[in-house]
């Protein structure tokens, strides 16, 4: 064990996995751009194709997850609400406070058959990051510039076009609009106090209009909200890096399960009920910091082969070449050849390293404490 756990330390490993993520994600864009010829003719088709070429990329990190780094996923909930996981549309409420929230999400919609139809309202500086962003535009996810002004027709019509996907979909909601930090929760329950409402513990303050347009344009469409909340045994802060240096978390997801029906439809009662949602929430983590884990019964759902089986498809596919190209570079003996490929392993890297520092806490950004923000809300 201990030498396996050295391996996944090695660098040369971890670019060979950041090589087939890349390289199938750049091949995956680019049969998703030829699928566009299919919108004009049959819709449904060309969102089930893509549904399947996003799977085959985001399935990839789900497996670094599961498989790579041993990460283990315990939800605690009922057995009548897992029995709906995918078996309809919902909207998924998540905290927002680890690198790897949307990594433990996507683990649990993969067990449950929904990764590549998941959705997410996402900002709008994703879609240009390559081959996330890229692949979101292609899935229809809605992206938004946190000022309403400028988003309240892309996400209106965004939206609308969701009503008739062919596939359950989970449509994530980050409601604190950004990542929990320290600093961001003092300005967020400054927010909170010149507003009259509760202050909070361990979320921001959730904004609301993300969440009330959505329920309202999906009305008819989704039929339960999902509320989750996400920790960590022995109070662990992981990292994407920890995971693809293969160290294991254990990770704790609370489920509960709102019918629509028991939404108010009235905007300012609604906004109220994730205000109310969010402080059960802090109570939830409360529980969770005194006593190491959620209330409730747990199930443990057993991770599938389907992701590691991916992997291997894309590793066989793409390694064997880049494989005998460095042994032909080697043999050369060329000055020229080895120093350019030195170059590509380089940029490479950096390229890599780029992408994982998207997930990174001090790299994200917030509009808390500005007017303007405080304002839209």
């Amino acid at each position: 064990m201990a030498v396996l756990a050295y391996l996944k330390t090695l660098f040369i490993l971890q670019l060979l996995m950041g090589f087939v993520f890349v390289v199938s994600g750049l091949i995956i864009n680019f049969i998703q751009l030829c699928t566009c010829v299919l919108w004009p003719f049959n819709k449904q088709l060309y969102r089930r194709i893509n549904c399947r070429l996003a799977y085959s990329l985001w399935s990839q990190l789900v497996m670094l997850l599961e498989w790579w780094s041993g990460t283990e996923c315990t939800l605690y909930t009922d057995k009548a609400t897992v029995d709906k996981f995918g078996t309809e549309h919902v909207i998924i409420i998540l905290n927002h406070n680890y690198e790897i929230d949307f990594l433990c999400g996507w683990t649990m919609c993969e067990r449950y058959g929904i990764l590549g139809s998941s959705k997410v309202l996402a900002k709008h500086e994703l879609l240009k990051v390559p081959l996330i962003g890229w692949t979101w535009y292609f899935l229809e996810i809605v992206f938004c510039k946190r000022k309403w002004e400028e988003d309240r027709d892309t996400v209106f019509s965004g939206l609308d076009r969701l009503k008739d996907y062919p596939e359950f979909m989970w449509f994530l909601l980050y409601c604190e609009g950004t990542r929990f930090t320290e600093k961001k929760h003092q300005i967020s329950m400054q927010v909170a106090e010149s507003k009259g409402l509760p202050k909070l513990k361990y979320h921001l303050l959730p904004r609301t209009k993300g969440f009330t347009t959505t329920l309202h344009c999906l009305k008819g469409t989704v039929t339960a909200v999902y509320d989750v909340t996400l920790n960590f045994k022995d109070k662990k802060t992981p990292t994407l890096l920890g995971i693809v240096n293969g160290k294991k978390y254990m990770a704790d997801l609370s489920v509960r399960r709102f019918p629509v029906e028991e939404i108010p439809d009235d905007e300012k009662e609604c906004a109220n009920w994730l205000h109310k949602l969010y402080q059960e929430k802090d109570a939830l983590q409360e529980h969770y910091e005194k006593e190491g884990s959620f209330p409730g019964p747990t199930i443990r759902p057993p991770r599938r082969l389907w992701t590691l089986l991916n992997f291997c498809f894309w590793a066989t596919l793409l390694l064997s070449p880049l494989i005998n190209f460095a042994c032909g570079v080697a043999v050369s003996g060329s000055p020229l050849l080895i120093i350019g490929f030195l170059l590509f392993l380089i940029v490479a890297s950096i390229a890599i390293r780029r992408l994982i520092g998207v997930t990174e806490v001090n790299k994200t950004g917030s509009s808390y404490g500005n007017q303007e923000a405080k304002k839209q809300n």
